[in-house]
């Protein structure tokens, strides 16, 4: 069994290639772009982890772990065009650069080159793989417009379980997808897919819980951004969900006054109504919450103990981090 760090050193090798022709120049250069600015590759290294998890690592499994990173960053690509965010880890996003109907199509050949990636692998687990897939596809999809959705609503008027079905789908089933795409290929039972697919799951909405607390909490020397940027920016979080929920009137009266204004004291003076209704000490039970069930299924899968320890590790530094 191989280490995160071992793991992402060996995709990143295999992912350093040219994915697409050079003519349409502005449109492939454009496709190429968020490729360039990196990123974190959990997920494709996720689908290598499910694959270790049952087996040696097959060669199927970067054809897989390919074809996630790059629907994921076709999904980056039409969010960010979406949410007209002028940056994207730090660089400017595609259809800033490249203009919005060269982002659109950028996106598109993305996803169809997601499917020439599927095609290489193996015949015979190649049918359940793309049916794996296209369920998370259409459901990240589906979350993004629950998302989309929620913009057009004031938090007290969300629904806190429906946000949670909305991270799943949005985040969540990703990564949830990627560990079972491995699991595929590594030839796990139906059962074993089944539990490492819900401790996927799990793990997502967590790490969105602690990305939400870090966010307002964090020290942001470590997290690497503004603390309150979510508070700044009136995003619907997970903590400013259930401060509508835990406060009394005055408190929401005022968080509705910051919600509609902007003054140079808006994030402190949310951080202390969130202090004020316990609302980080909520997150940490509910991160808690998440991250128990997790591991409960992963402690299911019949695999030796050993075997489940780069995952145990994995999602330890996901859930644990300070940036």
């Amino acid at each position: 069994m191989q280490s995160f760090k071992e793991l992402i050193a060996q995709f990143s090798q295999h992912f350093a290639q040219q994915h697409f022709p050079e003519e349409p120049a502005k449109l492939y250069k454009a496709a190429s772009h968020i490729l360039e600015i990196g990123g974190k590759r959990i997920r494709p290294v996720l689908c290598l982890m499910g694959n270790e998890l049952f087996d040696e690592l097959n060669p199927d499994a970067f054809h897989a772990a390919s074809a996630i990173e790059l629907f994921h960053n076709f999904t980056l690509i039409h969010d960010d065009i979406m949410d007209k965010a002028p940056l994207r880890r730090g660089k400017p996003t595609v259809h800033t650069v490249y203009g919005d109907t060269a982002a659109i199509l950028s996106g598109d050949v993305m996803l169809i080159t997601v499917y020439d990636r599927l095609n290489k692998v193996n015949a015979k687990y190649q049918k359940k793989l793309i049916t794996v897939f296209n369920k998370a596809a259409v459901e990240v999809c589906e979350g993004q417009q629950l998302d989309m959705d929620f913009e057009d609503l004031q938090p007290e008027e969300v629904d806190y379980d429906k946000y949670v079905n909305m991270i799943g789908l949005k985040t969540s089933v990703l990564l949830a997808a990627s560990l079972q795409l491995g699991a595929i290929i590594g030839g796990g039972s139906e059962g074993n897919q089944e539990h490492l697919y819900a401790f996927g799951k799990n793990v997502g909405i967590a790490f969105q819980i602690q990305d939400d607390y870090l966010d307002a909490f964090g020290d942001p020397e470590k997290f690497g951004k503004q603390q309150g940027g979510d508070i700044l920016a009136n995003k619907k979080t997970f903590l400013l969900l259930k401060a509508f929920e835990l406060c009394n009137d005055a408190q929401k009266a005022e968080l509705k006054a910051l919600l509609a204004s902007n003054p140079a004291d808006k994030v402190e003076r949310v951080l202390r109504i969130f202090r004020d209704c316990k609302v980080d000490k909520w997150a940490e039970k509910e991160k808690e919450r998440f991250t128990t069930a997790a591991f409960s299924h992963l402690e299911k899968i019949a695999v030796l103990s050993n075997r489940k320890e780069p995952l145990k590790e994995l999602a330890d530094f996901l859930l644990n981090r300070q940036q």
